[in-house]
């Protein structure tokens, strides 16, 4: 017959200690390294002049910047679009705006816009740059 460790038992004290003092570590070390914070108003100003104006007819737009925070917020942090925080409006919203736009090439524009903003200031150097790159010869599958 086994027995029953139940988790308050002296036993195993140590262990639930030691887990709940790993997973609070762990929750502070991902919080610090993951913490999002929302496009500022100097980079909304350089996004803003590169979206496409709203309909001028139908249903009113969701805010760009609100939408753009939250795409940045599921891209930086890593976390689905169903755990995207209400405040950054819908996650279908969102997600499909990311992607018309990456079909649109606004994101590419976005980019270009403020690498050439940063060579011009002085904040990079184009001339000593590199591109490191590797690829992986793609296995033929039989069928």
């Amino acid at each position: 017959m086994s027995r029953i460790i139940s988790p308050t038992h002296p036993k195993t004290d140590h262990l639930v200690n030691n887990w709940r003092s790993f997973w609070s570590n762990y929750n502070d070390l991902t919080n610090h390294f993951m913490q999002f914070q929302g496009i500022s108003d100097s980079q909304w100003k350089m996004i803003q002049k590169h979206i496409p104006k709203p309909a001028r007819t139908g249903r009113p737009r969701c805010d760009d910047r609100v939408t753009i925070n939250g795409i940045m917020f599921v891209l930086i942090t890593g976390c689905r679009w169903s755990e995207m925080p209400k405040k950054y409006g819908s996650k279908s919203t969102a997600h499909l705006r990311l992607q018309k736009w990456q079909q649109k090439g606004i994101w590419k524009k976005i980019l270009s816009s403020e690498i050439k903003s940063a060579h011009l200031s002085g904040k990079i150097n184009l001339q000593k740059i590199s591109v490191d790159s590797s690829t992986i010869p793609a296995k033929k599958v039989a069928t």
